[in-house]
């Protein structure tokens, strides 16, 4: 009789598999809350607001241009971010299905944009707002996977990380980018991506200031 010994761990899932998803959900959120947050600060104290609000043009012309950008540099980050990870030297391995990361891509654009508004709607200056929402996003890259895999993590930290858009954002990109999973394996998390994007958005409403005055 021949013992045979060999690894049993499964090799299938690459390190590169799994880091593309949350780095690029984490570069993704970094852009939409930063550029928002300093954008509106920036308006309010060169008093572009006021104009905003005072020219003929409806206001949510300029929500929705802006909300535009954002989503053009957050697809553009994608494909680059990804074409590259694609290349050889890197040997990331695009899933059939890999196209289901583009709604996952927008849902979280959105969520991270309503928390810049909200700390642009907050900060007085591009300085507190940097680190507010610096403040803000860092933690949530730890906490939520962005990094490292926290399912060996203790169960109230992964609770904890529940709470956190990234998290959600993580998961679903990690779903479709390295495991091929289908749209029944995301809508959930774009749903609650989406729904931190609306109660974000009318909590800053309500505290949103046109100027400093």
């Amino acid at each position: 009789m021949r013992l045979d010994t060999h690894q049993v761990e499964d090799q299938s899932l690459q390190p590169i598999q799994f880091t593309t998803g949350g780095i690029l959900s984490w570069g993704v959120a970094t852009s939409a809350a930063f550029g928002a947050a300093l954008t509106i600060v920036a308006w309010r104290k060169k008093q572009l607001l006021r104009r905003v609000r005072l020219s003929p043009a409806p206001v949510w012309t300029v929500v929705v241009a802006r909300v535009g950008v954002s989503l053009v540099v957050a697809l553009v980050q994608a494909a680059i971010y990804v074409g590259v990870a694609l290349t050889p030297p890197f040997g990331l391995q695009a899933r059939r299905r890999w196209w289901l990361a583009l709604p996952v891509l927008i849902c979280g654009t959105l969520s991270f944009l309503s928390i810049g508004l909200l700390v642009g709607s907050i900060a007085k200056t591009e300085e507190a707002a940097s680190a507010m929402a610096n403040f803000i996003v860092l933690p949530m890259a730890f906490l939520s996977g962005t990094f490292f895999d926290i399912s060996a993590a203790p169960a109230w930290l992964r609770g904890v990380s529940q709470v956190f858009p990234l998290r959600h954002m993580n998961d679903a990109m990690l779903d479709v980018l390295a495991r091929g999973q289908g749209f029944s394996a995301i809508w959930t998390e774009c749903l609650v991506l989406l729904g931190f994007a609306v109660v974000l958005t009318a909590i800053a409403t309500r505290v949103f200031r046109w100027d400093d005055v």
